[in-house]
């Protein structure tokens, strides 16, 4: 009897030692797992932007706007190579492992796409566009364009209706509600008056399109573009040059506090250089801000990468200094 008790214990003694390895090895596996999936096995940054990829999204090419699906298996972003046009490149979580990037399936024959954004749900991807109309062979103007998501696969890409169709629209991201925000500018401006514009959803129907406020187009503001809305639209990103920048065009955010938005706030040192910051994304943890950093010579080639950087931290020391109007 005395040997059999023992025997007992013993054994419960195994399965205690065993799960309790087992508890301790468990949040090591999974977190290093969580990252390697997430974001192509690199090593978070903290509150020092540093380049995304190095090799494989950021390369000797000019990279910029990159995207994300929900689920973090798909990703979207713009390489342009020396003397070439924009092309959207494509890389897709499969069985645990990462494709290498390759050109998204709708590639043009005639024109070039660019910018990518995928809404919230992950079922919609909108880009810009100087592919031909429906209706033509030639290549037309630039458009927005969106493909959206099947049981199947992504659909063939089609032209987005009016008012979008009527004007100029360049870097369209969704809220949750799937209200529009992008850059754009009235008829007759110049291409460095533009400034940023919302459209709101009413029941899947844009009827119209609104320029934002002095807080987000804000006064000695050039070249206002490119923004980011938040899934919750509680704050918004964009890029624009300002002579108190601290280079050339500089990255900015605004608060949506109790439905006005705050002054537009420089994102600072951390993120801002001499150099040209663009094309904000945020991953869809809200975890990591995303954006291109690059310099431009006239004469001399393009270079730029795609950057991140922690977001909360900056977010949380940006917002202490958000003031409204």
């Amino acid at each position: 009897m005395k040997i059999r008790i023992f025997a007992l214990s013993t054994f419960l003694l195994a399965l205690l030692i065993t799960a309790c390895n087992r508890k301790k090895e468990q949040p090591k596996t999974l977190g290093s797992a969580a990252t390697e999936v997430s974001y192509l096995g690199q090593a978070p940054p903290g509150t020092t932007a540093e380049v995304f990829a190095p090799g494989i999204i950021s390369t000797e090419n000019f990279e910029f706007a990159i995207t994300f699906s929900p689920q973090m298996d798909e990703m979207f972003f713009t390489r342009r190579k020396p003397e070439a046009d924009n092309e959207i490149f494509h890389i897709k979580l499969e069985e645990g492992k990462w494709s290498a990037p390759e050109l998204a399936f709708f590639t043009p024959e005639v024109g070039w796409d660019f910018e990518p954004h995928l809404n919230p749900k992950g079922d919609i991807l909108y880009f810009g566009s100087l592919r031909p109309l429906p209706d033509s062979t030639n290549s037309s103007r630039l458009h927005q364009w969106m493909s959206k998501k099947t049981p199947s696969g992504w659909s063939q890409p089609v032209p987005l209706d009016p008012p979008f169709r009527d004007r100029f629209v360049m870097y369209l991201t969704a809220s949750g509600k799937g209200n529009l925000y992008f850059t754009s500018r009235d008829e007759g401006a110049e291409p460095g008056q533009g400034g940023i514009y919302t459209s709101i959803n009413k029941d899947g129907e844009y009827d119209e399109v609104k320029r934002m406020g002095s807080e987000i187009n804000f006064e000695g503001g050039q070249w206002i573009a490119h923004p980011f809305i938040a899934p919750d639209e509680s704050y918004i990103i964009f890029d624009a040059e300002s002579e108190s920048g601290y280079g050339d065009n500089d990255l900015y955010i605004s608060f949506n506090q109790n439905g006005q938005w705050t002054r537009a706030i420089n994102m600072g040192p951390e993120i801002n250089t001499e150099k040209t910051e663009m094309c904000a994304s945020v991953s869809p943890d809200g975890k990591y801000l995303f954006f291109h950093r690059g310099r431009y010579i006239e004469g001399e080639e393009e270079s730029g990468d795609i950057m991140w950087i922690d977001f909360q931290s900056v977010k949380k020391t940006l917002g202490k200094k958000a003031i409204t109007q």
